[in-house]
């Protein structure tokens, strides 16, 4: 039997899954701004065989070191902070980002990475980190480790755009070679 930790982590992959890639696979529709209704939620986790009480999800939200999900205003609603897959607008003001941002990846992607830049694949931006320990953990996700630095500076400079989602992430649309060195 698991935990009930595990099980808060369980739920909240499954959560992520569904509120950032494949909705309908639960038969959940997403609004343009990627919200759905808590209670509408609940019933389609119920009725896959994922039942989760208002409880459970406001422990899943709260409790995410990564801050993945957001309570509307009212708390009717929830979203996935960003990293979404499926087209949604999370009305982000463009910002100006720190001097310098971090990507964190595996060593096996750091030559692809450097004969085509950042690209956002199949997500709406490319996630980066405003620090090199959080680029480590992200990294270490997918194998040896690797941090590159982003001189943002000079892409605000150039023109690029840079949000930031409700979790902290940084985002923009692609980053060029130009823009990317090794860390240490």
């Amino acid at each position: 039997m698991q935990s009930d930790d595990k099980k808060t982590v369980t739920r909240s992959r499954f959560l992520s899954l569904r509120l950032r890639h494949s909705p309908e696979k639960i038969g959940v529709q997403l609004d343009e701004n990627g919200w759905v209704d808590v209670d509408v939620l609940l019933a389609r986790l119920a009725e896959n065989d994922r039942p989760t009480s208002l409880a459970q999800l406001i422990q899943i939200v709260d409790t995410n070191d990564k801050k993945r999900f957001a309570f509307s205003p009212d708390g009717l609603k929830i979203r996935a902070s960003q990293g979404h897959s499926v087209a949604v607008e999370l009305n982000l003001n463009a910002l100006i980002p720190p001097s310098v941002l971090f990507y964190g990846t595996a060593s096996r992607f750091v030559n692809r990475i450097f004969m085509d830049g950042l690209k956002k694949m199949n997500r709406q931006h490319v996630h980066l980190s405003a620090t090199s320990e959080i680029a480590v953990n992200v990294g270490s996700r997918h194998g040896k480790p690797v941090v590159l630095k982003v001189d943002c500076l000079a892409m605000v400079e150039d023109g690029y755009e840079f949000y930031q989602s409700a979790n902290g992430v940084w985002l923009t649309e692609s980053v060029p070679v130009a823009y990317l060195s090794r860390t240490g």
